[in-house]
């Protein structure tokens, strides 16, 4: 069971963060709208050669949630709160989905603090990132919130992940986010452009991404490659947005190996 510290963020918001595991620190971060729990199944991956460290974002799990102050660039700074916490000067970072993204700023903006990067199932955004289709926006929008659900299920994992489990799910979102947080970290997400970000990364890098990924569309993976200096790519064959629970024994080694040699 990870322990838990709260440290106060540079605007005064109070951030929840946990830590767990031996070794060199990694930074473990989630996707949009979610806490720290989205790590829960394969956390352990990790732990035996690393110290795990991860966040509950402003507006999620037990930090403070604020009216406004939402932003990949804020939440790269709330990750640079943790570590200073913690005593960390230097860490390896694993962001996926928005926590991509947020991994994207801390490394550009922050690259005394990065050691090595990998970037699982996200995107540059903005004017670089390949947009979800329509269809799949549809799906995410309508009213029934149970077959909402259901579809962002079958989106996250293939129809044999999903008949091999059955719950519960780490990575649907943080159910007591309210509404304003929610709004924020959708704001946070959709606003994120990396164009200016990505040839700043001075990290190794690995960009992660499952072939069959229609919530972040695949293509954004090269996209990343291609833009990052030096960083590496590792397309999962078959896996979808949740491919590093799904195919976790593909997806935790590749990360592992690399950053052993980064």
């Amino acid at each position: 069971m990870p322990s838990e510290q709260i440290c106060e963020a540079s605007d005064g918001v109070r951030i929840a963060h946990q830590h767990a595991g031996q070794g060199p620190p990694l930074v473990l971060l989630a996707g949009q709208a979610n806490n720290h729990h989205w790590w829960d199944d394969v956390r352990a991956d990790f732990e035996a050669t690393h110290t795990t460290i991860t966040l509950d974002y402003r507006g999620t799990g037990r930090s403070d949630s604020p009216r406004e102050g939402y932003s990949t660039e804020i939440f790269a700074r709330d990750v640079v709160a943790v570590l200073d916490d913690l005593g960390v000067d230097r860490a390896d970072v694993y962001g996926t989905s928005m926590g991509g993204r947020v991994a994207q700023c801390l490394a550009a903006h922050h690259p005394d603090r990065v050691r090595g990067l990998a970037l699982g199932c996200t995107s540059p955004g903005g004017r670089l990132g390949v947009e979800r289709d329509a269809e799949v926006r549809r799906q995410l929008a309508q009213s029934d919130r149970t077959a909402a659900r259901q579809a962002l299920l079958e989106l996250m994992y293939t129809p044999a992940g999903l008949a091999t489990r059955r719950g519960p799910y780490r990575v649907l979102g943080d159910p007591t986010m309210a509404p304003n947080a929610r709004r924020g970290h959708l704001r946070a997400s959709d606003g994120h452009d990396g164009a200016t970000l990505l040839g700043a990364i001075a990290a190794p890098t690995l960009v992660l991404h499952g072939t069959d990924d229609r919530l972040n569309p695949a293509a954004n993976a090269p996209v990343l490659a291609e833009r990052i200096p030096c960083a590496r790519l590792r397309m999962v064959d078959g896996a979808r947005h949740a491919y590093f629970d799904e195919y976790r024994s593909v997806a935790g080694p590749a990360v592992l190996d690399f950053l052993s040699t980064a």
